[in-house]
């Protein structure tokens, strides 16, 4: 037996293993073709061919995650932005995800770029970056439907980042500042309220008790004092006076009977 004809022979077995024997990953599945039939879905594990009549394709059923280019979005009242996402999906069925479209990663990205489009535009700008989640779990809906005869799953997806023109963004700074000023009125309006009905209710008090008002007008007094103050100008209440006046009255009415 000579050299080359061993040397063939190895080739040959080697040739022959290597279109026969495959390896797959616990994440892995194999698509077997029998002379461009599909016959089944096989792995993990080892997996052996027919040499020369089956052939294998693999899928990776692991979560892929899809980062969605940013699209240009014109909303329903005509604001124009840049919108990107991005999707988790997985294949359940990799026969259908092989047999049924010819790329189905391409062709997922492609939908969900169209999708975004499509869906982002049916909304008002205020509602796109107020209401993310619903907006989130409409995409997901539409997409899932979608690439249900593929044997992709849509489990996620999450609008990302909007970019506003610069423009809206000042607008909308001025509009926050403006709202941000009308609370601080409507809360400054709020306390000096609550501040007169507190003083109508406390001069009520003090007119039924003079004491009370006496004792107030002497607290204010020493308050004063104690800034630092050396000459004082003080309304001194009638009713301080009453007694001396009263008797001053007496007196004279007392010299002239």
């Amino acid at each position: 037996m000579s050299l080359s004809f061993i040397i063939v022979f190895f080739l040959l077995v080697f040739f022959i293993l290597v279109n026969t024997v495959r390896v797959l990953s616990e994440w892995e599945r194999g698509v077997v073709l029998r002379l461009g039939r599909c016959v089944g879905v096989r792995g993990p594990g080892l997996i052996i061919l027919v040499p020369f009549l089956e052939r294998m394709v693999k899928v990776d059923t692991r979560v892929v995650t899809m980062d969605i280019q940013p699209q240009d979005v014109i909303t329903k009242d005509n604001v124009s932005m840049k919108v990107n996402a991005v999707i988790y999906f997985r294949v359940l069925d990799p026969e259908a995800a092989v047999t049924q479209v010819e790329d189905y990663y391409f062709a997922t990205s492609q939908l969900s770029q169209t999708t975004l489009r499509s869906v982002l535009g049916q909304y008002q700008m205020d509602d796109l970056l107020s209401s993310r989640d619903k907006i989130n779990h409409s995409l997901q809906e539409i997409l899932d439907k979608a690439t249900e005869p593929w044997g992709i799953k849509i489990t996620l997806v999450e609008v990302k980042h909007i970019d506003l023109p610069k423009e809206m963004q000042r607008a909308m700074a001025r509009e926050a500042e403006a709202e941000r000023e009308r609370r601080a009125k409507i809360i400054s309006a709020e306390g000096e309220l609550q501040r007169s009905e507190r003083l109508s209710l406390a001069s009520k008090k003090m007119a039924e008790s003079p004491s009370a008002l006496q004792l107030a007008f002497l607290q204010a007094i020493s308050e004063v004092s104690n800034e630092g103050k050396t000459t004082l100008v003080l309304p001194v209440p009638i009713d301080l006076l009453k007694p001396f006046l009263d008797h001053s009255e007496s007196v004279s009415r007392s010299k002239e009977g």
